[in-house]
């Protein structure tokens, strides 16, 4: 099929889903009707690409007719430059639209379950865990997602070793899926005297959220334990056994959560999180080219490994990937990542729009 064939057929879709969206009987059944909603919204950049692109068409068309009938020789060459310019014009937008007919990863509207752990630097790994977790918290409420700690492992000083969250809302996969790697820092320890740059990490893992549909979890093979949960320095939070750790025994996986003073809502936290980490490895298990495994995604922690780097002395941020560096490191630390997020999207497509010619 070629590729205007399928562009009309996103179209004939585009206009049966608005009709849907709009019947009665289909809006009393909301499950059904989000999910009309939701493929109309994302069919909507493209079909609006298509009739830019008919409509240049048809203005190139107009000024190739312009250019052969012209007498006038200034206004034949003016035609002539409009013809180069829109057929410019026609071949990036014909880029455009490949991207957009491109197959969606069924992930990327999932909610998200991010795991933020402490690498190599002791104390500063832990601090600087805790600033990506609020870079990512600035990041979500920018865009209006809904975030919820699952659990966390603080340190005394304000650090984290552990902290694991999800983050809710449109698109929250198909953007923040790009972060999960090492991340490394390379700054002044308030603690060091001798004003020395220290290089400290701290790995991030982005797993798309699973609904129960998504993974069936059979009772009998979790384990799972209670005991007393204790904060920051060894002191316990409470004395009753409302922490929760489960072990899923086929797959050796283990989920803790403590956060909550429910032992209840600690243990729907920790399904959560285990649910996510099954759907990845499932993944992983069906995608055998990309079999980097959860571990292998984020890395050993190392100093040496890195995505990202941000350097505080030189107010630099740089992802290696893409070789893009920003010199405004205060505004990504607040959650302004966009421009990042946005030169991984775009490589990401690239490469895919390459695999598929």
């Amino acid at each position: 099929m070629s590729m205007f064939e399928r562009l009309e057929d996103a179209v004939k879709r585009y206009e049966e889903l608005g009709r849907l969206i709009s019947d009665p009987a289909v809006i009393a059944r909301q499950r059904e009707w989000r999910e009309y909603v939701k493929e109309h919204a994302h069919l909507e950049k493209l079909v609006g690409k298509y009739n830019q692109r008919k409509k240049l068409a048809r203005e190139l068309e107009e000024a190739r007719e312009m250019a052969a009938e012209e007498v006038d020789q200034e206004l034949k060459e003016l035609a002539e430059q409009e013809v180069k310019d829109i057929t410019a014009r026609l071949k990036e937008l014909d880029r455009e639209l490949k991207i957009l007919l491109l197959p969606r990863d069924p992930m990327d509207d999932k909610n998200v379950v991010v795991e933020i752990r402490a690498g190599a630097g002791g104390e500063e790994a832990a601090l600087f865990a805790g600033d990506l977790f609020r870079m990512y918290l600035r990041y979500a409420e920018r865009q209006g997602w809904r975030t919820e700690v699952l659990s966390s492992h603080e340190t005394d000083i304000g650090g984290f070793k552990e902290v694991i969250f999800v983050v809710e809302g449109d698109g929250a996969y198909s953007r923040l899926k790009f972060e999960s790697g090492v991340h490394r820092v390379q700054r002044i320890p308030a603690t060091e005297s001798g004003g020395r740059i220290h290089t400290s990490t701290a790995t991030v893992a982005v797993l798309p959220e699973a609904e129960e549909v998504d993974v069936e979890i059979n009772p009998e093979d979790l384990q799972i334990d209670t005991f007393c949960a204790s904060g920051p320095g060894g002191q316990h939070v409470n004395k009753t056994e409302s922490a929760v750790r489960i072990t899923h025994l086929p797959t050796g996986l283990v989920v803790t959560c403590q956060d909550e003073k429910s032992q209840h809502k600690n243990r729907a936290k920790a399904m959560r999180v285990l649910r996510a980490r099954l759907l990845q490895l499932l993944q992983e298990q069906q995608h055998a080219e990309l079999a980097a495994a959860r571990r292998a995604q984020v890395g050993t922690g190392d100093r040496s490994e890195r995505i990202r780097t941000y350097n505080f002395p030189q107010n630099r941020v740089t992802d290696h990937r893409v070789n893009l560096t920003l010199h405004r490191l205060h505004d990504v630390l607040e959650g302004d990542i966009d421009e990042l997020v946005e030169a991984l999207i775009a490589a990401e497509q690239v490469e895919r729009l390459k695999r598929a010619e």
